[in-house]
C-alpha cells in the first residue's frame, strides 16, 4: 500500500510536474482522499519517505471542517428529536391525542424529552387534553438537513453563527485537516527502489556498490539518547546510611575479606565454639584452603584461656578449645568479624605496638608485654567506627531471607561508656533515619551484655517492628585484646534491606537482589532524604 501511493505520487509529477492538492489524488483501495481524514495522514507517510530521498518537497496546507458526533450521525440518518415526535403524532381533529407516555413507548425516553421541547418552541405539536397531537400537516426537519450538508461538506452554508449552535448541542465537532501541494525534488525518479544504507561484503565482492544509490547521512540527527547507569536502590540507602554516620563524627571500617577464620568471627568475639551458628547448617566453610594463617599468638593464648578457663572476672565457658575449629575458613556471618580486629589494632596502639598490613601487632624497639588485670594505660584514644558490608548466612531463601545480605555496624570505644550512653546515642542515630518512636527490649548475645533489642513503630504497617540489635562488649571480649578495665565499647548493627524494602514497598526480597530485580525500579527509585 505505502509503495503504491508513493509510486502514484511520483508518476503524477511525472505527468503534471507539480500536484497542487492531494486531495485530488485518486487513491488504491477507494480511499477518497477530499472526504477521508486519514488518507491525508496516509499520504504524508510516503510524502516523508519520499522527501527523505530528496526525490520530492512538498508543502502543507491546514484546514479547518466539522464531522458529526454520534448523536449528529443519527440524526442524520432518522431525522432530529422533535421531527420524530411530530411523524408519531396525529394532526390535530384528525385522531386521538397521545399521552406523553405511550410516546415515550413510540419515540423513547430521551427523543420524547428532547423532541416536545423542540416541537413546542418550533409550533408543531401542542397539548389537546391529556395528550399532544401535531398542528402543520407537513415540516422541514432543518436540523437533519444541516447534518447532512456538514457530513458531505465539512461546513455549513448557513455560517459560522449555524455551526457554532451545532456544536453547542454536541451535534458536530471541530477537526483541523491537512493537505499537500507537492513538487519535484533534486534526485526526482520515477523508480522507489530503497537506496542502500549500509556497505555489505557481498556489495564489495560483486562490485555492485560502484553502481549502487546510498541513503544519505543525516549528521544534524540526534540519534538515539544513551542511558546512563543507575544507583541501585540498595546503594542510595546504604549511601545515606553511611551520610549519617560521617556526620556524626565516625570512621569507616575496611570491611574487604568476606572470607575469615574461626577466630576472628567467632573466638575473639567470645562466641563458644560449641555455638550453634558455627554449624555448617548456619555458616559457609570453605574447603579449600579450608584452614588460616595463625593469629598472633600471645592474643590467641589469651582467648584460647577465657573461653576454656576463663579469666577477667569470668568463669569462661569452661568447655575443650579446639584449634581445628579455631583456624577453620569461612564466608564471615556477621561483619563484627572486622570490628575485632580493628578492636584488637586500636589495643595494640594503647599498649604501644605497631600494627602491620595485617592488623597483627608486633613488636618494635622495646619489650612489650600485654598488661595484667587492673594496669592502665595512658596511650589509649576514644575511636567511633562503622561499615556496611555483605555477609552470609546458610538460610533458607524466602521472601524475607536471603543466603547474603548486608550488614550495617557501628562501634564505640571510650572510657566509662554506660548503657544509658548507648540508648542515647541510638535514639540520635535512628532520629535521623526518621524514626523516632523507638523501643529497646533486653536480649542475649554472646560477646555483648547486657544486650537490647531495638524495635521502631511503622505507621504504614501499623506495628512494632525489629530494626536492629546492640548492646555493650563484655570484658572477656576486650580484656584479653589489651583494653584497660575502664574502657567499654558500645555496638549495634542493622541490616540495609529491611529499610530499603520499607523506604521502597518491596514486599519480596527475591525482587531487590538477585536476577529477578527490574531495571526500569532500579532506574525509576528516587533519591531522597532518610524516612521510612
Amino acid at each position: 500500500m505505502a509503495e503504491a501511493i508513493q509510486q502514484l505520487i511520483l508518476d503524477t509529477l511525472d505527468k503534471q510536474g507539480t500536484i497542487k492538492d492531494t486531495r485530488t489524488l485518486v487513491l488504491p483501495g477507494q480511499i477518497d482522499p477530499a472526504a477521508t481524514h486519514d488518507a491525508q495522514i496516509i499520504i504524508l507517510g510516503a510524502l516523508n519517505s519520499l522527501s527523505s530521498r530528496e526525490m520530492i518537497t512538498y508543502t502543507t496546507q491546514e484546514t479547518l471542517s466539522h464531522v458529526l458526533t454520534q448523536e449528529g450521525a443519527s440524526i442524520a440518518l432518522n431525522g432530529s428529536h422533535e421531527a420524530r415526535v411530530w411523524a408519531v403524532l396525529p394532526l390535530k381533529g384528525e385522531g386521538e391525542p397521545v399521552p406523553p407516555k405511550e410516546l415515550e413507548k413510540r419515540v423513547g425516553a430521551e427523543t420524547a424529552k428532547l423532541g416536545q421541547a423542540n416541537a413546542f418552541k418550533k409550533k408543531w405539536i401542542a397539548k389537546d387534553g391529556p395528550g399532544l397531537v401535531k398542528l402543520v400537516s407537513e415540516i422541514v426537519d432543518q436540523t437533519q438537513l444541516d447534518m447532512r450538508e456538514v457530513d458531505s461538506t465539512g461546513t455549513l452554508k448557513a455560517g459560522e453563527k449555524a455551526l457554532a449552535e451545532l456544536r453547542r448541542r454536541k451535534l458536530i465537532t471541530q477537526r483541523k485537516g491537512q493537505w499537500f501541494t507537492v513538487h519535484k525534488g533534486p534526485l526526482f525518479s520515477t523508480s522507489i527502489a530503497k537506496p542502500e544504507t549500509d556497505l555489505t561484503v557481498d556489495m564489495l565482492t560483486s562490485g555492485s556498490w560502484k553502481t549502487s544509490t546510498y541513503k544519505r547521512y543525516n549528521f544534524d540527527a540526534e540519534g538515539v539518547p544513551t542511558g546512563g547507569g543507575s544507583l541501585h536502590p540498595l546503594m542510595k540507602v546504604r549511601d545515606e546510611i553511611r551520610s549519617i554516620f560521617l556526620e556524626m563524627g565516625f570512621a569507616e571500617m575496611p570491611t574487604s575479606s568476606f572470607v575469615e577464620s574461626g577466630f576472628w568471627c567467632f573466638d575473639s568475639l567470645y562466641v563458644p565454639q560449641q555455638h550453634p551458628a558455627r554449624e555448617v547448617q548456619d555458616t559457609f566453610y570453605l574447603s579449600d584452603p579450608s584452614t588460616s594463617l595463625p593469629p598472633p599468638e600471645a592474643y590467641y593464648k589469651r582467648v584460647a584461656k577465657v573461653h576454656e578457663h576463663g579469666g577477667y572476672g569470668s568463669t569462661g565457658y569452661r568447655a575443650p578449645w579446639s584449634d581445628t575449629e579455631s583456624s577453620k575458613l569461612l564466608l564471615r556471618t556477621h561483619t563484627t568479624a572486622t570490628s575485632a580486629s580493628m578492636l584488637y589494632k586500636l589495643a595494640a596502639k594503647c599498649r604501644g605496638e605497631e600494627v602491620d598490613d595485617d592488623g597483627l601487632a608486633t613488636h618494635s624497639g622495646t619489650t612489650q608485654t600485654h598488661k595484667e588485670d587492673g594496669e592502665e594505660s595512658d596511650a589509649f584514644r576514644p575511636a567511633k567506627l562503622f561499615s556496611i558490608d555483605r555477609v552470609f548466612r546458610n538460610e533458607t531463601m524466602d521472601a524475607t531471607h536471603l543466603a547474603e545480605f548486608h550488614q550495617v555496624e557501628g562501634v564505640v570505644a571510650d572510657r566509662g561508656l554506660t548503657l544509658a550512653d548507648l540508648i542515647g546515642f541510638m535514639r540520635v542515630f535512628f532520629k535521623k533515619m526518621g524514626l523516632e518512636n523507638i523501643r529497646f527490649k533486653p536480649a542475649y548475645n554472646p560477646y555483648t551484655e547486657p544486650s537490647l533489642e531495638i524495635f521502631a513503630f511503622h505507621p504504614q504497617l501499623g506495628k512494632w517492628v525489629e530494626v536492629g540489635n546492640s548492646g555493650m562488649f563484655r570484658p572477656e571480649m576486650l580484656e584479653p585484646m589489651g583494653f584497660p578495665k575502664d574502657v567499654h565499647v558500645h555496638g549495634w548493627g542493622i541490616g540495609l534491606e529491611r529499610p530499603t524494602m520499607i523506604k521502597y514497598g518491596i514486599s519480596n526480597i527475591r525482587t531487590l537482589v538477585g536476577h529477578k530485580v527490574s531495571i526500569e525500579n532500579v532506574e525509576s527509585s528516587p533519591a531522597v532524604a532518610f524516612h521510612m
